[in-house]
């Protein structure tokens, strides 16, 4: 089964998991104390994540450290684009709206 961005992100663990990774790498163990679910479980969210390329592992003696990899989430960001640039177009009308609104309460 092909895992993508979009399947790493869909689950609220997993992106917890990626936002605690912005800051530094952390091992397992670290990111295991962070949630109220067992290491096991931890451990099979960051295995889906490495399947999915948004993190690597770096074993490095008996710990394993998480690496983000902040490349791939970029397909997420092409992806929103249009929805941004769509938005963006709806808020400008709203305040050409609310600005003419303004200036009639004004006269």
């Amino acid at each position: 089964m092909r895992r993508d961005v979009f399947n790493a992100i869909a689950d609220p663990t997993r992106r917890s998991i990626l936002m605690s990774l912005t800051t530094e790498p952390q091992n397992v163990n670290a990111l295991a104390e962070k949630f109220d679910i067992t290491r096991q479980a931890v451990s099979l969210h960051v295995k889906y994540l490495q399947e999915c390329d948004v993190i690597t592992i770096d074993k490095k003696g008996r710990e394993r450290y998480c690496y983000l990899e902040v490349e791939k989430l970029f397909e997420v960001s092409e992806w929103l684009e249009p929805f941004r640039i769509l938005w963006e177009a709806r808020f400008n009308q709203l305040d050409t709206l609310l600005t003419k609104i303004q200036n009639k309460k004004d006269k």
